[in-house]
Formats: C-alpha cells, sequence, structure tokens
C-alpha cells in the first residue's frame, strides 16, 4: 500500500486530508484537496465564475480515494473549507 498523498493535477503540489461537511452528498470519508492559494485551477475560477455566474467564489481541486473521483470544491473565500483540514 503506498503512502503518497496524490498531487493536485493543476499545481502539483501535496493534496491535503479534508473532511466533507455532514450534509454534503459526498458521504463521511475523508478526501483530498489543493489548498495551494497560488493554484493557477484556484486563482482563475474567480475570475470564470465571476463572468460565467456573477459569483464572487471560485474552487479547489478535490480528489476522492474512494471512489477515484475528482473534480471542483466551490469556495466562497481563501478560507472556506479550510476549518476542516484533518492535521496527520
Amino acid at each position: 500500500m503506498s503512502t503518497e498523498k496524490p498531487t493536485c493535477k493543476y499545481c502539483g503540489q501535496e493534496l491535503t486530508k479534508w473532511n466533507p461537511p455532514e450534509q454534503s452528498t459526498w458521504g463521511d470519508h475523508f478526501q483530498y484537496v489543493c489548498f495551494n492559494d497560488e493554484c493557477e485551477y484556484y486563482k482563475k475560477g474567480w475570475a470564470w465564475m465571476l463572468e460565467q455566474y456573477n459569483q464572487n467564489a471560485s474552487y479547489r481541486y478535490r480528489f476522492d480515494p474512494t471512489t477515484g473521483d475528482s473534480g471542483p470544491l466551490p469556495v466562497w473565500s481563501p478560507d472556506a473549507h479550510k476549518n476542516a483540514i484533518i492535521k496527520d
């Protein structure tokens, strides 16, 4: 079994363990998220969300190790969801 953490496909940084909110549809297992504020996916997301939806929001790269699914994790501020980071 590998002990290496997955990396962000956009910036290459090691992903961080994160607990989804209880009311989410992601289940009760942890996921991995890129919390790199310099990640281009996250940085460009602010402009894209404003242009497409007139929303002051962005997204971070998320990976579910249980299902192998990945995609955006919506965020409304640079600190959004950081309170659910799992410390190793």
